[in-house]
């Protein structure tokens, strides 16, 4: 696994270990280096000189982050990972899901995507919600696995804080008073859909 790690540090020196995030989100690459602290390096799909879009065409979380995974390692025969994360509503059958990102169309615009949520939920009672993420991690063999991690909670009537991104604004975790924006990256790390998937993600590569 280690060696694995050192894939963009062609010379393994003592430098932090390199890992590619097959993602252009820089809040997403923000919490995700946060979590993974100064042992690892997270380098984006900019850091690297890619700004091709990914298409995002499966149903399901994983199958996303698989799709993403892939193009990673068969462009760059590379380790690597990729992670796809969304939005359920229950009263709206789960809804935006997989299509989270680009629930008011393209192109992406989180004011947008949460405009739209809270007109469709206006008037609605049952406001309850989670974040879902999963992560593909395709190592150097070409070998997958995946870690999910999701946090209940409910979508609030109007936007509340500055930090984070996407629903971030709108989505008040379970036991919580804060919605995810008023929460510091520290806070979030602690207890987000994400955080506990990298939890996983991060066990998994450190007992290798």
């Amino acid at each position: 696994m280690k060696d694995d790690l050192y894939f963009y540090n062609e010379n393994h020196t003592s430098k932090p270990m390199r890992l590619l995030f097959c993602s252009t989100n820089l809040g997403k690459t923000q919490e995700i280096q946060y979590k993974f602290g100064k042992f690892i390096d997270i380098q984006n799909l900019l850091d690297v000189g890619c700004e091709e879009a990914i298409p995002e065409t499966a149903n399901s979380f994983e199958g996303n982050a698989l799709l993403k995974a892939q193009y990673g390692y068969e462009k760059f025969k590379l380790a690597c990972f990729s992670d796809d994360s969304g939005l359920e509503v229950i009263a709206l059958n789960n809804q935006p899901g997989v299509f989270s990102a680009r629930y008011a169309g393209v192109p992406k615009s989180d004011k947008r995507n949460m405009d739209k949520l809270l007109f469709e939920l206006k008037g609605l009672k049952n406001r309850k919600a989670c974040f879902k993420t999963v992560i593909v991690y395709i190592d150097s063999s070409g070998k997958a696995f995946s870690f999910e991690g999701k946090i209940e909670g409910e979508i609030i009537e109007e936007k509340r804080g500055e930090h984070g991104f996407g629903y971030d604004p709108i989505f008040q975790p379970k036991g919580y008073a804060k919605t995810f924006a008023e929460m510091s990256l520290a806070e979030k790390s602690e207890l987000s859909h994400r955080a506990i998937a990298l939890e996983k993600f991060h066990a998994f590569i450190f007992k290798k």
